[in-house]
């Protein structure tokens, strides 16, 4: 593998991890609607346990109220069982064929709790990149000692994926401040 490949394989898995954060903060609840906090519900659909979004329509319908339009009727009452079954503490209602699924207000503590728990796991994000950076380093130094590369070359590559670790650190600090304003707002 060449300087330039360990990289970009770098930067791809720095990517992956910023990106497996900004998912993962998805699912923190914050007392407005948000279709993504459905995303890990599944039913069962004939068998087979499949995603709310896959067997219906999820929608906004206000600031505090999520709307599931179910494509089959008789899809309403197992989607409802399987929304107040979920670790997401939600109470759907359910009027004909149309499930409403309102978002209640959090309590400050419960807001400064999740503002805990936001900011451990940004920590193990940075964790997973300054791992990332020290394997890159230790490949680049590999790849020093076997002669396959110069040492200019290293002290670049080197300096690059530094680079890549301050703006992926960079942009998991943005999203944690960007989840903190949100849940602190009333």
């Amino acid at each position: 593998m060449t300087s330039a490949e360990i990289k970009k394989h770098a930067e791809t898995k720095m990517g992956k991890s910023v990106e497996s954060y900004a998912h993962s903060l998805t699912k923190v609840r914050t007392g407005r609607a948000h279709v993504g906090i459905l995303d890990h519900v599944q039913v069962d659909y004939y068998g087979q346990m499949t995603h709310i979004s896959q067997v219906a329509s999820v929608t906004i319908s206000d600031v505090h109220t999520i709307s599931v339009q179910p494509w089959e009727s008789k899809m309403v009452a197992i989607i409802e069982k399987a929304i107040r079954e979920s670790d997401l503490g939600l109470n759907p209602a359910t009027s004909g064929n149309m499930i409403r699924v309102p978002m209640p207000p959090l309590t400050e503590e419960r807001r400064k709790e999740l503002i805990k728990v936001i900011k451990s796991e940004g920590e193990e994000a940075k964790v997973a990149i300054r791992n990332i950076r020290r394997d890159a380093n230790t490949e680049l130094k590999a790849k020093l000692k076997d002669k396959l590369i110069t040492e200019d070359d290293e002290k670049r590559s080197q300096d690059e994926i530094q680079k890549l670790t301050d703006k992926s650190i960079t942009a998991i600090d943005k999203l944690t401040a960007d989840k903190e304003k949100e849940l602190l707002t009333v």
